[in-house]
């Protein structure tokens, strides 16, 4: 049976697995970190990543745990109203809406579905690889050496891998802004009805400020602004009411409601120079480690899901490094034009200038007043995406569809 070494338990990594253990591969999934930890963090998935999930078995599980978005509003700091969507139009026009869940939850599922295929076993942990012989298939271990027919290089945004791979590519570069993240019961903002608490984004001048509820009346709360890189304050959830507390309600009262000791703070980085492929010899890359990208279109780990679907689709398992440059082409151009387009709007968002925020608010508003569903439309080439069609399970349509 032909073997594959997975380089990161994340969800690229944990979906790269997957994929290829239902494609016949024996698979081991290597994680650094010495035990699976919560990440305090939430996720939003896609109509594309559902259905790319969908071919791993596993979208009806996502949907089933997961709290579907419904309207969206894009809204100024002030409160004022911008542009929005709604996710019956989402269902109507991709089959799907947009779902959103614990980052954790997803890692779980995953991790879940690996253990079922292939025992718990496939997933080691506190597993550190030193060095990748792409070449010859080697992943080299503080435990050992392990040979490989393929190597999925899955080991994230600063991804050692990729520089082994492509040494003289410059890899992700600061994006200007800073990201916090944080998880906050919504029983401890006291406002009562969920639906004081709307999904929204909200964009200022240079920040953004988002909310999303999730099951379980959790709300996840992200928020950028530009800040210089490697940044950190004494009480986050202080700096944030300094740069958030003026912004329309309930955006202070759930910042008032956070755990300063669980909030997340971390730079930003893209891939502005494209890497030439996503493979060398035997080794594979997914996911951020390929196509880091800004979250402004909320796509960086629904692209992790569509590279692991293609590839376990492409990757030949009756010859070492078979598929791989059909791998690479099925991939660069679609990440490659994602990746500028979120950076396009991480540009937008981090606009200071008060004219020049003025402009960009204006122009969003009219536009959405001539076209109230814009910001569908826009997502058209991303969330139109569906996986090759014989690595779709055999089964009919989804409820009905």
């Amino acid at each position: 049976m032909a073997r594959a070494v997975v380089i990161g338990g994340g969800v690229g990594g944990l979906s790269a697995g997957v994929a290829l253990l239902r494609k016949g591969w024996d698979v081991t999934v290597l994680e650094r970190a010495p035990a699976v930890e919560p990440v305090g963090s939430g996720l939003a998935i896609a109509a594309n990543a559902l259905k790319a999930l969908d071919a791993l078995g596993l979208g009806d599980r996502v949907r089933a745990l997961a709290h579907a978005e419904g309207p969206m509003a894009l809204r100024r700091a002030d409160g004022r109203l911008l542009t929005g969507t709604t996710e019956e139009a989402a269902d109507s026009a991709y089959g799907d809406s947009v779902v959103v869940m614990l980052r954790a939850t997803l890692l779980d599922i995953l991790a879940d579905a690996l253990a079922a295929a292939s025992g718990p076993g496939c997933l080691r942990l506190d597993a550190t690889v030193t060095e990748v012989d792409a070449e010859r298939g080697v992943v080299r271990t503080a435990a050992g050496d392990l040979e490989a027919d393929l190597v999925v290089a899955a080991d994230g945004i600063h991804s050692l891998t990729r520089r082994a791979l492509f040494p003289g590519h410059p890899g992700p570069v600061y994006a200007g802004v800073t990201v916090w993240r944080a998880l906050v019961p919504l029983e401890d903002v006291r406002l009562g009805d969920p639906s004081r608490v709307p999904r929204s984004e909200s964009w200022g001048r240079g920040a953004v400020f988002g909310i999303q509820l999730l099951a379980g009346d959790v709300v996840y709360l992200y928020a950028t602004d530009v800040a210089p890189p490697g940044g950190a304050a004494a009480d986050e959830r202080e700096e944030l009411l300094r740069r958030f507390g003026g912004w329309h309600e309930p955006i202070p009262a759930l910042l008032r409601a956070a755990d300063p000791a669980r909030i997340i703070r971390g730079d930003i980085y893209s891939h502005t120079t494209p890497l030439p492929a996503y493979h060398r010899d035997k080794v594979a890359l997914v996911g951020d480690a390929a196509h880091a990208m800004t979250p402004n279109l909320g796509q960086g780990a629904c692209q992790a899901i569509e590279d692991a679907v293609v590839l376990g689709h492409l990757a030949d398992p009756s010859r070492p490094g078979g598929g791989l440059a059909a791998y690479s082409a099925a991939r660069t151009e679609r990440t490659t034009r994602i990746v500028r387009r979120s950076m396009t709007l991480c540009r937008m968002s981090r606009l200071r200038n008060p004219v020049a925020v003025w402009l960009r608010d204006s122009a969003v508003a009219a536009v959405g007043r001539l076209s109230p569903d814009l910001m569908l439309r826009s997502m058209d080439e991303v969330l139109r995406w569906r996986p090759p069609a014989e690595a779709v399970p055999s089964r009919g349509p989804r409820d009905g569809r």
